[in-house]
């Protein structure tokens, strides 16, 4: 058995070392051996289903023997397998988006096919069957959303970009949740309402991620072993950042705007060969979905069309601007950060007094809300159109494809809808009673002057504006970019008609500043600048217009920065997921480590503890980790290192590590465990001390921690200023920082040129170079000092 003297090959002994010079906290009190101790903190645990995850490796015993056992061909067979899972994820997404257009499409079609041929007859049965329908494809998404997966409401991107950011919700990445989103979509946007499918598309990505990187799902018996290669924290997120991205490219069928949204939006970890990895699953989306349209052009999709998958091409609009058209450009930018921000404030407002006062009444309650704004939305979208008088057809160009009259739910411009005669249309019907895909398509058609009035436009500003607000946080997955695309061409387009009518002599098209204003709202109320910026080009395939956007978006967002914050950090704030920003707060820059954590209290363990002791302090506190102590040799009690909850509930679970004695343990427990071991599954909340059952025998015996502890945990400082903990922190993806009195000596200093070591398998040129470094060092500080003694003594 190993004394304490004799060190660990792990790296204990070195820990013992590192962690011996450092003196005791002025006002703390002395790690103790027993199972607590007050001192600065570590809980981590938030507030309801959320937790930290561990995306720092844990170099504990397990993990160096894993290392230490793979031969030199897993390497490249774990390069290979990670682009192998970057194109199954590719595929995966692009097949659900497939699936979900469709759908979408269809439910949609023949929903406008039966509700228009029955009003040829009857306005008002055509009026009650279209409520039916929406209100039967509502009811079937929220049912399944309340009853089978509650995580599945609501965009997701939030909770994505909370877990990508290092903070894990339960449940959002279930197979449950995967299938509540894909149906749960179909039915919301196909029964009309105010949202659309582009956030859960992301969502669906990552979960279609997060269960290939898993191996399937246990609970339902669709898993695979030899795909469970990734069972780390930092290896599934790489793939659910490659499932975001997909989710992108495959709503928008815009590959570059996946990846930039991944890398502007949602993730906080980058590196160039994610980055290669994220472009080519956003390929490989790209190449399925054009795949897909392919095949469907021959009329094999049924009432799928040109308006399947979302892009707007409005290249033979306007070609060019003049620098007077630059004024009303900045209008529409200030109108969008405006409209943008009241958006993310009504809708922070009403969420939270949803979810204060109304849902927690029960699912009931949630299901009659949505089935209630669905018949609302129904009757909005019906009767308004019924009050609006019909235009004549204007005289169109031969050559310029555009037909009028054409029926409600076909794609294309001039419905006529309950018109007196043959050759007239409704310019409300055209974009309230119609598809939200083949509306934005015509608030963004080039070459069609006059064809909405002022009053229509206004009216749809106004009340779709006013739907978005109420339909956002109903139990149903919900999406932001259409609903904002609509508000933003809607007002885009009214200020295009005001430059029309202002600006003769240009050559103006109120198809552009639609497509301007759709952009202004979005930065507005997402605060997204690039991403959002490359987006709005894909889906338009007009790249001269890419400095107005430019233009419009960073106005926008920096109006809608003097309110609030962007959409997702306020609903991931309300949901209780704390995020960490890209940037420290300026208050932090005056305050230490120390100050963060002076009034927390922290709970260490001795290197070897009786069970009933650890018992004791996981039934007593939430905390997620423990420092370990030791006593040395001069009877200091030492930190030698940290052991996470998670570790700790697997060793008492499997019970084979209990010792007779309180002596440290040999080196035979490397055969007992496999890092496998200690990775808890991304869709299981994980053991908990509740669910562990010992006997009075089983509680008497010790366990020695040593084998299982990280002995290298990132320490700082405690005068270090917060504002660089907080960006070690976030930058790292840490989980825990040890906060430690300022250590007494130096036992090495690095610098960039000592971590520029080749891999030729000369360790002991290495440690020739090391140490000829330490001696040079050596002598010139034996020489500095001579020379300032004797400069002293003359």
């Amino acid at each position: 058995m190993l004394s304490g003297d004799q060190g660990l090959p792990d790296g204990i002994g070195m820990a013992r070392l590192a962690w011996s010079r450092l003196p005791t906290a002025d006002g703390a009190a002395p790690l103790p051996e027993g199972p607590a101790a007050s001192a600065p903190a570590q809980d981590e645990l938030f507030v309801g289903a959320v937790e930290s995850l561990d995306y720092e490796v844990i170099e504990n015993y397990a993990y160096r023997e894993e290392q230490a056992q793979r031969s030199k061909f897993w390497v490249p067979y774990y390069i290979m397998l990670k682009w192998f899972f970057a194109l199954l994820i590719g595929v995966g997404t692009g097949l659900a988006a497939i699936f979900i257009n469709l759908a979408v499409e269809n439910f949609s079609g023949w929903k406008f096919t039966l509700t228009f041929a029955i009003i040829q007859h009857s306005y008002f049965v055509g009026f009650l069957v279209y409520i039916l329908l929406n209100l039967a494809l509502v009811f079937s998404s929220v049912y399944i959303v309340t009853q089978f997966a509650p995580a599945a409401a609501g965009s997701g991107i939030p909770e994505i970009k909370g877990y990508l950011n290092g903070v894990d919700t339960h449940g959002i990445l279930l197979f449950r949740t995967l299938v509540g989103k894909i149906f749960g979509s179909i039915g919301s946007v196909g029964g009309g309402l105010a949202l659309g499918k582009e956030g859960p598309l992301v969502h669906t990505g990552a979960c279609i991620a997060s269960l290939l990187g898993q191996g399937g799902s246990a609970k339902y018996h669709l898993n695979s072993r030899w795909v469970q290669i990734f069972e780390s924290d930092r290896d599934r997120r790489d793939l659910v950042t490659c499932g975001c991205a997909a989710g992108v490219a495959a709503a928008f069928r815009a590959p570059v705007g996946g990846v930039l949204f991944a890398l502007e939006e949602v993730t906080s970890w980058w590196r160039s060969h994610l980055m290669w990895r994220v472009f080519f699953t956003s390929a490989v989306v790209a190449v399925v979905v054009r795949s897909a349209m392919n095949w469907c052009d021959s009329g094999k999709c049924g009432h799928f069309g040109a308006g399947g998958f979302i892009i707007w091409d409005i290249s033979g609009g306007q070609e060019d601007y003049s620098y007077q058209e630059l004024l009303p450009v900045a209008i529409i930018g200030v109108i969008g950060g405006l409209l943008g921000a009241l958006f993310n404030q009504l809708t922070l407002y009403i969420t939270k007094w949803r979810r204060t006062y109304l849902h927690k009444k029960g699912k009931r309650v949630q299901i009659f809300e949505a089935c209630l704004i669905s018949l609302i939305t129904s009757t909005v979208s019906f009767v308004l159109p019924l009050l609006r008088k019909c235009s004549p057809c204007p005289e169109l160009e031969t050559n310029s494809g555009i037909q009028c009259p054409h029926p409600p739910g076909t794609d294309g411009n001039f419905v006529n809808f309950y018109c007196s005669k043959d050759n007239e249309y409704n310019d409300l019907a055209t974009i309230f009673f119609n598809s939200q895909d083949d509306a934005i398509r015509n608030l963004f058609s080039a070459k069609t002057f006059h064809e909405y009035s002022a009053q229509s436009l206004i009216t749809f500003l106004v009340m779709f504006y006013s739907l978005a607000v109420v339909t956002f946080g109903t139990a149903v997955p919900a999406g932001q970019f259409v609903p904002g695309i609509m508000i933003g061409s809607t007002y885009g387009r009214l200020v295009g008609m005001s430059v029309v009518k202002f600006y003769k002599k240009l050559n103006v098209d109120e198809g552009t500043y639609a497509l301007l204003g759709a952009a202004s709202f979005l930065g507005g109320s997402m605060r997204m600048t690039v991403s959002l910026c490359v987006i709005m080009v894909e889906i338009t395939n007009n790249l001269q217009l890419l400095p107005l956007i430019m233009l419009v978006l960073l106005i926008s967002k920096a109006v809608g920065d003097f309110f609030n914050e962007g959409l997702y950090e306020e609903q991931a704030r309300l949901k209780g997921i704390p995020l960490l920003d890209s940037r420290p707060k300026q208050v932090m820059r005056n305050m230490n480590a120390k100050d963060a954590c002076k009034n927390q209290k922290v709970v260490c363990l001795p290197r070897v503890s009786r069970v009933v002791d650890i018992v004791s302090v996981l039934q007593s506190n939430k905390h997620n980790g423990f420092p370990i102590v030791e006593r040395g040799q001069n009877g200091e009690s030492l930190v030698i290192g940290l052991i996470l909850r998670s570790h700790l509930l697997v060793l008492l679970q499997s019970k084979v590590d209990f010792q007779n004695t309180p002596f440290p343990c040999g080196p035979g427990i490397l055969n007992r465990h496999n890092f496998s071991d200690f990775v808890k599954p991304a869709s299981s909340k994980g053991k908990s001390i509740d669910d562990i059952h010992l006997t009075d025998e089983e509680l008497g015996l010790y366990l020695d921690l040593a084998p299982f502890l990280n002995p290298s945990p990132y320490i700082v400082p405690e005068d270090m200023s917060l504002a660089k903990v907080y960006n070690l922190f976030r930058q790292l993806g840490l989980r825990h920082i040890f906060v430690v009195p300022r250590p007494s000596r130096v036992v090495g200093l690095i610098t960039r040129k000592d971590l520029l070591l080749e891999e030729d398998g000369n360790t002991a040129t290495t440690e020739l170079q090391s140490t000829s470094v330490r001696s040079i060092l050596s002598t010139s500080c034996k020489l500095s000092f001579s020379l300032l003694r004797r400069n002293a003594q003359n």
